[in-house]
């Protein structure tokens, strides 16, 4: 467990905008730095940059066409309760290791290959014809996105990759992390003689997802400043009780 981080008694937000749609294989850290010169934001030491999964997808070309999978007699019958296609069913199935469905309709909430409990396996569906994948190893995507943000502006910063995601408990979604770099995930507070162990890159995510926002709003990058945290490039994969199965 790291050090107790430096407090922090207040934190401000903002997306770096307006960003430009990406594309399947661009540069992500390149459109970032683009907007950053077109807009005179410059990065300081200390600053969060929470990027959505989804972009760090499209660049790195996780794109699954449906017409390309063949459904499973589970997916057809899990396609039948929920009402889900059974071609996202099958990628649901192909990368996840348990599931279980939070009411008789659903939704699927999956253990991902990574180590994440997520809905639907983290899956994004594109309109009808195909879906994102998650990036194959999310904390070696925050990790490159910060290597090549520190190179481009000098700043010592951190990087957190946030997925929007539901809870088997509740209706709705919220924000968690799945990838960082430049920022423990956990935190340890101690109040009254007692300690308490905090899952700060999530609190991190869901403090940007206020700006995010769900389902492509269109503000795919925030940056937060001001927020005290130890410096580790263990990754979120440190934190979670199930190692990845690769």
């Amino acid at each position: 467990m790291s050090a107790p981080p430096p407090p922090t008694s207040g934190f401000s937000a903002f997306a770096l905008a307006p960003f430009p749609r990406i594309q399947p294989g661009d540069d992500l850290v390149g459109a970032m730095t683009e907007v950053l010169s077109r807009t005179g934001t410059a990065l300081l030491d200390g600053d969060i940059v929470v990027v959505a999964s989804k972009v760090v997808s499209i660049s790195e070309k996780r794109y699954v066409a449906l017409a390309d999978v063949t459904p499973s007699p589970e997916a057809v019958d899990l396609s039948a309760r929920t009402g889900k296609p059974a071609a996202v069913v099958q990628l649901v199935l192909d990368h996840s290791t348990e599931h279980f469905l939070a009411t008789e309709r659903g939704p699927i909430i999956a253990r991902h290959t990574l180590g994440h409990q997520l809905t639907s396996a983290g899956i994004d569906r594109d309109g009808a014809d195909g879906v994102w994948l998650l990036p194959v190893d999310p904390d070696a995507s925050a990790r490159a996105l910060r290597n090549g943000l520190v190179s481009h502006t000098e700043a010592d910063i951190a990087v957190v990759i946030a997925d929007s995601d539901g809870r088997a408990d509740r209706r709705g979604a919220t924000c968690v992390s799945i990838g960082a770099a430049g920022v423990a995930p956990l935190r340890l507070t101690e109040h009254g003689g007692k300690k308490q162990e905090e899952t700060l890159t999530d609190m991190i995510a869901a403090a940007a997802g206020i700006i995010l926002g769900q389902r492509g709003r269109g503000a795919p990058v925030v940056i937060l400043r001001g927020i005290g945290y130890t410096a580790s490039d263990e990754g979120v994969a440190a934190m979670l009780h199930h190692a990845p199965v690769r």
